[in-house]
């Protein structure tokens, strides 16, 4: 089993090539892939200008607003019109879309899964209260609001921890109001 603790403020920031902001990488796996072949990845972006997404044909992508005013996303054909204004609340989408971005105010930063269709699913949800997490090959906990045990470990707010190929469940507890908890659940497909 293989799991790997990291904060936030320690993840390395990598400009986009389009300028229009930043990517935090928590983890791509296997080790190694590049965006091209990785078999999920998850990482936190800063969203600072209007503009297109990068596609990313035969992925299935989640994205939810950690902080910020948020975007609008659209297809051109309408497909998909989505305004990502409220914090902690995921939304999916297939990364074969191409998806126009508007800032709906200033910069924001989001979370992201992708995952490569048909070989893995990501369940990605938020907790606001203790419940038991049913084991999965690989995920990521992030603490976006509080403290938090984990499997009786601590884990503050900007904290988290990525596992893989293991098959690991755990207990999520609350150590105070208002925490939220990111939970993804990688899964094969």
């Amino acid at each position: 089993m293989s799991v790997v603790r990291f904060s936030r403020a320690a993840l390395r920031v990598m400009p986009w090539k389009n300028g229009g902001g930043t990517t935090q990488e928590i983890v791509s796996w296997p080790q190694g892939t590049g965006l091209d072949s990785f078999g999920w990845r998850a990482s936190i972006a800063t969203i600072a200008a209007a503009g297109p997404f990068s596609t990313f044909a035969g992925a299935d992508r989640s994205i939810m607003l950690l902080e910020g005013d948020g975007v609008r996303l659209v297809t051109q054909d309408g497909r998909v019109d989505h305004r990502l204004d409220a914090p902690h609340r995921p939304f999916a989408f297939s990364g074969d879309d191409a998806i126009d971005c508007t800032l709906l105010g200033g910069a924001s930063n989001d979370f992201n899964v992708m995952t490569r269709r048909g070989q893995w699913r990501a369940d990605v949800r938020v907790l606001a209260e203790a419940a038991a997490i049913e084991a999965a090959p690989h995920g990521v906990l992030l603490a976006l609001r509080g403290a938090w045990r984990l499997s009786g470990e601590p884990c503050r707010e900007g904290e988290g921890l990525y596992w893989t190929d293991s098959a690991q469940a755990w207990q999520a507890v609350p150590e105070g109001e208002g925490a939220r908890l990111a939970v993804v659940r990688i899964v094969p497909a």
